[in-house]
């Protein structure tokens, strides 16, 4: 029986690793085979084909539920309803719609919009909204969130920004009783950390800063302050424990067998928080979790600990496959069977202590190949965070809270216990400050797979019994991750990388010894992508320092990462052509015209309009030349740049240019493309971008001189080897069934 299971269990997850789904007549064929398989020997095999086949239709549903391609970029009036909890930060409210429906047009299910400076929502109101419509992308690049998998994960058919829009009908129902519940939350005084108990309470996080999810990441203690399956099963344990300390103590009725009440307890206790929470993915997970626990300690305690791990996975995947998509999935199942691994076979009690800090280094060790395998931060001060974190949380703030919570309509009572809660939520977030100060999250190089599997037969050697031979040697083992490996260019040629982080501009320049950052990615109120795309991306590559950081000029989208560059990465130093206008902690210095040095034979040489406006036009200009091969980053330089440029008689022929502006119908000149002579231009932009670039006649200019145009909304980050004339590597081409070329 555990074979057929095991392998229903691999066929359910082999989903994440498929290039791409097989087509829909295969499909159909599958599920019937493996159906026919089933009474003979070769049930696992049936089992797996009927798992994968499963997985694999749940997957083109979601899919084939996406916008269609003609409606993509279109603004289209529609009526729906909003569900969850409206998101509203930095002036931006953003928000799922649901029963969405427009006159001659079929759209998806389920929609994720933004509406800037929209008004407050409400959970469970009908509006008829304007609305521009994307298909699902995302920003695709060596290390970072992949958007485009979570929006699948959640069955995000589109996204899109509101225009305007008219209030149809009021909240009603249970997701209007949750809004106002969070208001109400919201507004008590719970010493700054009102925010922080609505998250415990209802799972909405929208009133965590970032410097708040800054700090529990840098601690590894963000399952604590998100509703997880950790919140969910403390309380079906502490109900549990209620009725079996009861019992135990003689003051349970005789009548009423004790454990099928426990049981029943635990699980509608653990339903109700749910339900509190949104009843969202995770919670869901975790409520399924607890009842095949529960299911297993009422009946089936013979068959030991492995055999409920194993059904709560088939039955999660058999519910929703697509949860194989969110690290989450893999996070919990790996901790609990991690404990279950360490703490099911041994032999003689433990003191609590001992148990409490074995369960916290374990998980630290035993999960590292599973943050590395989903680039993930690892946080070195983790297993001490979560030694006092997790019961401070788990056993004080969490109980506070919900009994606050409960007590609400009680004068004074309520609301002294979520005070209670926030002052010991703030007592905590100042200790998890000083741990964070000291050792922050660490973002390690992405290792070949080769080091990856030499890294995880080191921990799993270190989380051997005591005693057992050879398992030190666990430790040499694990070398890869602190010296990994990495492919670096040889002496005369530079590594280039266009990151992908939509309507901006972020360049990485590396030689041998040494690294140059052009540009530093957009941001947009609390939306920092040089914290979120620029660094992880820098650190996936192995680039430990900068030796330059060079900020075109002052804009947003150029500069606006700069500042998280330099606080997570060393700068040795920021050059600019608008250095006075940048923020004064950058301590940038002014770009100077006909600058030139060489770093291990590649040529870097600088140029600036000395009679530039402040902008686009004062962008400093940046050629790289490497064994005979160049490229040239022109930021945002318009066409009186380029006259300006040409008319100082410098030597442009490129082979690799930037095209300048994003591709604005203000720049890229036919005296100026001629000039330089490009095989190859790259363009950086958002998709669908609200100022419509780049330009159809600049697109046409280019095209009509036989250059080949490489955009980052189809190739994702872009790897170009400067001095070895080969063809560039777009990240997008690193084949994934839920991602579109």
């Amino acid at each position: 029986m555990r074979t057929g299971m095991l392998a229903l269990a691999a066929g359910l997850a082999s989903l994440t690793v498929l290039p791409a789904l097989p087509p829909t007549w295969l499909l159909w064929l599958v599920l019937p085979v493996g159906l026919m398989l089933l009474p003979y020997r070769s049930y696992p095999l049936a089992l797996f084909l009927f798992g994968l086949g499963w997985a694999c239709v749940s997957a083109q549903w979601a899919l084939g539920e996406r916008l269609p391609a003609e409606l993509d970029g279109q603004t289209l009036w529609l009526e729906g309803q909003v569900v969850g909890l409206p998101e509203q930060r930095a002036g931006v409210v953003r928000f799922h719609l649901v029963d969405a429906v427009a006159r001659r047009h079929a759209l998806p299910d389920k929609l994720r919009l933004a509406w800037y400076d929209g008004p407050t929502l409400q959970a469970g109101e009908r509006w008829r909204l304007a609305v521009r419509l994307k298909r699902p992308q995302g920003l695709v690049n060596p290390q970072g969130f992949d958007y485009e998998a979570w929006l699948l994960a959640q069955r995000i058919g589109a996204t899109g920004t509101v225009k305007q829009g008219e209030l149809l009908a009021p909240a009603s129902g249970m997701t209007a009783w949750r809004d106002r519940l969070r208001q109400r939350l919201l507004h008590v005084d719970a010493q700054g950390r009102a925010g922080a108990l609505a998250a415990l309470v209802l799972g909405d996080d929208s009133g965590l800063t970032l410097a708040d999810w800054r700090l529990l990441q840098d601690t590894g203690t963000v399952h604590l302050l998100v509703i997880s399956g950790q919140h969910v099963a403390l309380l079906a344990a502490l109900l549990y424990g209620l009725v079996a300390g009861l019992a135990r103590l003689g003051f349970w009725p005789r009548c009423l067998p004790w454990l099928p009440a426990a049981c029943t307890l635990a699980f509608v206790g653990a339903l109700a928080y749910g339900l509190l929470a949104g009843f969202e993915v995770p919670v869901r997970r975790a409520c399924v979790m607890i009842a095949v626990v529960l299911l297993w300690r009422l009946r089936f305690r013979h068959l030991g600990v492995w055999t409920p791990l194993l059904l709560a996975w088939i039955a999660v995947l058999l519910i929703e496959p697509l949860a194989v998509l969110q690290a989450g999935f893999w996070l919990s199942f790996g901790a609990v069977a991690l404990l279950a691994l360490v703490f099911s076979g041994r032999l003689g009690a433990w003191p609590w202590w001992l148990v409490w800090w074995r369960a916290q280094w374990t998980l630290a060790l035993g999960l590292l190949p599973l943050f590395l395998a989903l680039s993930l931060p690892i946080s070195a001060s983790g297993p001490l965070a979560n030694l006092f974190a997790v019961p401070w949380v788990s056993f004080l703030v969490v109980p506070l809270a919900l009994l606050g919570t409960l007590l609400l309509p009680v004068p004074g009572v309520g609301e002294g216990l979520l005070w209670l809660a926030g002052g010991l939520l703030e007592l905590l977030f100042q200790l998890l400050g000083l741990l964070a100060a000291a050792l922050p999250a660490w973002l390690p190089m992405q290792l070949p797979v080769w080091a990856w599997v030499l890294v995880s037969l080191g921990v799993c050697l270190l989380l051997l019994p005591a005693g057992v031979p050879l398992r030190i040697l666990g430790l040499p083992l694990l070398l890869p991750l602190l010296f990994p490996p990495q492919q670096l260019p040889a002496q005369g040629q530079a590594q280039v990388w266009q990151l992908d982080v939509g309507q901006g501009l972020a360049v990485l320049v590396r030689t041998r010894e040494h690294a140059l950052l052009y540009d530093a990615g957009p941001r947009y109120g609390d939306f920092d992508l040089g914290e979120r795309v620029v660094v992880p991306s820098l650190r996936a590559l192995g680039v430990s320092r900068l030796d330059v950081m060079l900020l075109s000029h002052a804009d947003s989208d150029h500069a606006g990462g700069a500042l998280a560059v330099q606080q997570r990465l060393p700068v040795a130093r920021v050059l600019s052509g608008e250095a006075t206008v940048l923020p004064q902690q950058l301590a940038a210095e002014s770009c100077v015209d006909g600058a030139s040095w060489l770093w291990d034979g590649v040529r870097f040489t600088t140029w600036r309009w000395a009679q530039a406006a402040e902008g686009n036009q004062a962008s400093c200009v940046l050629k790289v030349e490497a064994a005979g091969e160049n490229l040239l980053l022109t930021g945002d330089i318009d066409m009186a740049a380029e006259r300006a440029l040409l008319a100082e008689g410098r030597e442009l022929r490129a082979d690799w240019l930037q095209i300048p502006h994003h591709g604005s119908r203000t720049s890229s000149s036919a005296a100026f493309i001629e000039a330089v002579a490009p095989s190859a231009a790259l363009l950086s932009r958002g998709n669908n971008n609200p100022f419509g670039h780049p330009h159809p006649l600049v697109v046409a200019s280019y095209r009509a001189r036989g250059i080949t145009l490489y955009d980052n909304v189809a190739t994702g980050a872009l790897r170009i080897r400067l001095g070895a004339r080969e063809a560039p590597y777009g990240w997008r081409e690193r084949r994934v069934f839920w991602r579109e070329k």
